[in-house]
């Protein structure tokens, strides 16, 4: 008990307490939250007895995931049957591998990436923007439409076009056995739909179930939680309604913000002791984030105490503004700051380049965070697609890729034939290859060309038996048999490629070295799940958007483009509120010093504009801004609030008249519109 409970406040000892029922713990940024619900797991286990296989803990990425893991395993003496902490996807992964079977599926299927998808939806449909594309069949299956219900419900022809390549790619991954990102959420959703015994025996295997960054899940999400609640109500979520920014991709905040009403009898803790930052920072946060009507309410306080108030960096362009921030940098440096503790953040992608010329000229060194990631490189791409078709020969979207790599005289053409000739007989192009004599190949393509694929063939199933076998010496079996190496010789970066080669054998060797019994299709799965976070290492600054940013800290942040139309964005399409919460995301990034930066004009997309300081300024209570935004009421839908004659009502809605708020109360089946100012929360 006294191991668990040591280091934490009361507010977090009463999350770890709350076992039954349904709990909210809203934790502010830098308020402990992977304490609390590492400390809540490790009290399951260790103090009211709850066997690991009957919980599951959920969250959005591996590094979190490995933290949370290992956090909890310290607080608890028996580790030999650890529980399930994971990522969504990564659960989705594993239920569909024990599952899949009941769509009539093998389990055998691959997990393609982004960049798989694209390539897959370009082939289909060249015509159309492929991100498009990609983004609507997305949002279909998070939407849980068929390609059928898509169709139908499309109102313009490019619309209905979508739905049709959504059918055929549909199609493609079902023929070839592949599923993308989504489908780890959606696949398992409808089988617990359509398995009413397989959604019972799940639901009351995991009895206590927890999920991280609530505020970031999104209505899949949360009819999948519902799911895996159906015999319980032992739900335990941690989030952040202030840090909720990721509505574009998806995310839900009213999940956060009325997780009360889809869970009846909700308790709430609210986490607002704050160890990262200093008190400057929290008071120029608190006073942004204040301005939201939709949230919950809360209100950082600084365990760390006073520090230096914030900086404002004043630039007539971009250029001064670089130039400013890497002297500043160099400063910090030469003062002994450690690199990686210093971060530059912008809300646009766009405004990275003159900050990167900047540093580059002061000789600086920096990562960019979100760049082109390591598994998104060619050369590391072609490598996964030969593990990929080692591992499921009928691969085609892997096989196309490497049959002619390195060269071994193949065009195009003769790919073709191949896999029409597949086709025609509904068998994947190995089989083909695998089923026919060199004989009856030269019917189809060279004799040349029949022999170099019969001889490739074959030489995939010895890699395949090499990895079943010995997975250590591998690597070392696929270069000497494959040659991949040379795919990249006298190209114009070969030195570069052949390092990233090499790098992605250590890592494999490495993986292999740690987890012995790690199959090669595990190996494939733990790396598609990798996200951009995973990366992070390393003696360098770190510069990222701040999306990419969430969940980071650092000792000394430096936060660029605090511009009307920068941050925040404006126009069309634009959400005031998350704009606003992306900002307060940015500010409690800091720990020691912030630095906000604005520039009175910048050359972007083909031109220089004079540019409006950022209105956050003033919400702040920085300096003036371009705007002045009123302060909004402490009231929100669903509250419970009293009237001195009318009693109590709850809270249906929310509106601005003059210098006040009118709410629109519902007492007991009347509604009546009463001004702010006369309730009271209850």
């Amino acid at each position: 008990m006294e191991k668990i409970f040591s280091k934490l406040n009361e507010a977090q000892a009463n999350a770890v307490k709350q076992t039954e029922g349904p709990v909210l713990i809203l934790a502010g940024a830098g308020s402990g939250k992977t304490t609390t619900i590492t400390s809540r797991l490790a009290y399951l286990l260790k103090e009211v007895g709850i066997p690991a296989g009957n919980t599951l803990t959920l969250t959005f990425t591996n590094k979190a995931a490995n933290e949370m893991r290992e956090r909890a395993l310290n607080m608890i003496e028996n580790r030999s049957y650890p529980p399930l902490l994971c990522t969504f996807h990564k659960f989705g992964l594993l239920f569909l591998k024990f599952n899949i079977h009941l769509l009539g599926r093998n389990n055998n299927f691959v997990v393609i990436d982004t960049d798989d998808k694209k390539k897959i939806l370009k082939k289909i449909n060249s015509e159309l923007p492929t991100p498009l594309i990609a983004s609507e069949i997305s949002r279909y299956k998070n939407s849980l439409l068929t390609p059928d219900d898509a169709y139908k419900q499309a109102e313009m022809t490019i619309y209905q076009q979508i739905a049709n390549v959504y059918e055929e790619y549909e199609t493609y991954l079902l023929e070839n056995n592949l599923v993308d990102f989504d489908d780890l959420l959606a696949l398992p959703y409808r089988l617990l739909c359509e398995n009413e015994e397989l959604a019972l025996k799940t639901s009351e295997k995991y009895q206590y179930i927890m999920i991280d960054e609530y505020q970031d899940t999104n209505e899949l999400q949360l009819k999948l939680i519902q799911k895996l609640c159906m015999t319980h109500n032992n739900l335990c979520v941690v989030g952040d309604d202030d840090q909720s920014i990721y509505g574009w991709r998806g995310a839900h905040i009213r999940n956060i913000l009325e997780f009360d009403q889809d869970f009846a009898d909700t308790y709430v803790v609210k986490l607002e002791e704050n160890y990262r930052s200093r008190e400057p920072i929290l008071e120029v946060a608190n006073a942004l984030i204040e301005h939201n009507r939709s949230r919950l309410g809360k209100k950082l306080i600084s365990t760390r105490g006073g520090g230096e108030d914030v900086k404002i960096l004043n630039s007539n362009d971009e250029n001064e503004e670089a130039r400013k921030i890497a002297d500043q940098i160099i400063k910090l440096i030469n003062s002994g700051t450690s690199p990686h503790e210093i971060a530059i953040l912008y809300r646009v992608n766009a405004l990275s380049r003159s900050i990167e010329d900047g540093l580059n000229r002061a000789n600086i060194p920096y990562k960019l965070v979100g760049g082109l990631r390591f598994y998104d490189r060619s050369e590391v791409k072609d490598l996964i697609s030969y593990l990929r078709v080692i591992t499921n020969f009928h691969d085609n979207f892997s096989f196309k890729r490497i049959v002619n790599k390195p060269k071994r005289g193949l065009g195009k053409a003769t790919v073709d034939k191949l896999e029409l000739a597949a086709i025609a007989l509904d068998i994947s192009m190995f089989e083909y290859i695998e089923r026919h004599t060199v004989t009856e190949l030269e019917d189809l393509v060279k004799k040349k060309n029949a022999q170099t694929l019969k001889n490739f063939i074959q030489e995939i199933k010895e890699a395949k038996t090499v990895s079943e076998s010995a997975m250590y010496n591998f690597v070392d079996f696929l270069e000497e048999t494959f040659h991949i190496k040379d795919i990249y010789s006298s190209t114009p970066d070969e030195q570069e490629k052949l390092l990233n080669i090499d790098e992605f054998y250590g890592l494999f060797r490495e993986q292999i070295k740690n987890k012995p019994d790690l199959t090669l299709d595990e190996f494939l799965n733990e790396l598609t799940l990798q996200s951009d976070q995973d990366e992070i290492e390393g003696e360098s600054i770190y510069m990222m958007s701040i999306h990419a940013s969430k969940g980071l800290e650092f000792e000394h942040v430096f936060i660029i483009g605090l511009e009307e139309g920068f941050l925040p964005l404006t126009g069309d399409g634009s959400d005031l509120e998350e704009e606003r919460r992306l900002g307060y995301v940015a500010l409690t990034r800091a720990k020691e010093h912030l630095t906000l930066s604005h520039a009175a004009s910048r050359f972007y997309k083909g031109r220089r504009s004079d540019l409006l300081k950022s209105r956050f300024f003033n919400e702040a209570g920085l300096c003036e801004g371009s705007l002045v935004v009123e302060k909004s009421t402490s009231f929100k839908k669903g509250d419970l609030v009293r009237h001195k004659i009318f009693g109590a009502g709850r809270v249906m809605g929310v509106s601005k008249t003059a210098k006040e708020f009118k709410l629109s109360i519902n007492f007991g089946g009347n509604t009546r519109e009463i001004l702010a100012s006369f309730v009271e929360k209850l």
